[in-house]
């Protein structure tokens, strides 16, 4: 039988091929957008992460979600920052989130209130991908638009309490296959997995409606 962590590697192989080849990451990653649409993404990013860390202080004693109830990986804080640094000291009464975005923060929100199985396939869909490929964001964020190097605007990448990013995956899939369940309740959860990113493909098609580069 295949562990938890290979079935959920194999399941969100696909999907994150489809994230890679949307147009607005693509036009994102080539600099043919402005800072602004970099903002924006930010802007959905602190609302994903805020329904993922609102749930987690709840999940902490729960024995399937709480061990990855970790604070290491928490990115609100850098979000507000970097938002900060890019839309200015109001920033919070001028940002909203995109109707994909709200569907995906409330997926995230129902999970974590009653079914930790689910809530963790959304932890690993977010942090393990921003953990790996969103260091390639940082880097094309900071020559694009000359942000510091590990600084204000792209400090949500910079997983500062994680010095060896490579071992602290492989510890993270350990996890994974310790978590308790049955066949079903695993299946259950790497279809989960699917749809956080199917989720995260929707906001990433909406985001591309409202800079249309590629059209």
């Amino acid at each position: 039988m295949e562990s938890f962590s290979t079935l959920l590697r194999a399941a969100s192989r696909e999907q994150h091929q489809q994230v890679r080849g949307s147009a607005f990451l693509s036009d994102l990653l080539g600099s043919r957008l402005g800072v602004d649409a970099f903002a924006r993404y930010t802007e959905q990013l602190w609302f994903v992460y805020g329904a993922l860390e609102s749930g987690a202080e709840r999940l902490a004693g729960d024995p399937v979600a709480g061990p990855f109830v970790r604070p290491e990986l928490f990115r609100t804080a850098a979000l507000e920052r970097d938002l900060e640094h890019l839309r200015g000291p109001d920033w919070r009464s001028g940002i909203s989130a995109l109707p994909a975005t709200r569907e995906y923060a409330r997926r995230i929100t129902e999970c974590a209130r009653a079914w930790p199985a689910g809530y963790v396939a959304h932890h690993y869909t977010r942090y393990l991908g921003d953990l790996s490929g969103g260091q390639i964001i940082r880097d094309a964020a900071e020559k694009a638009w000359g942000l510091p190097r590990k600084g204000d605007g792209v400090r949500f990448y910079v997983f500062e309490r994680i010095p060896n990013p490579a071992a602290y995956k492989r510890g993270y899939h350990e996890l994974l296959d310790s978590v308790p369940g049955d066949e079903l309740e695993r299946q259950r959860a790497v279809a989960e997995c699917e749809r956080a990113y199917a989720l995260n493909n929707a906001v990433f098609r909406a985001l591309g409606e409202e800079f249309p580069l590629s059209a």
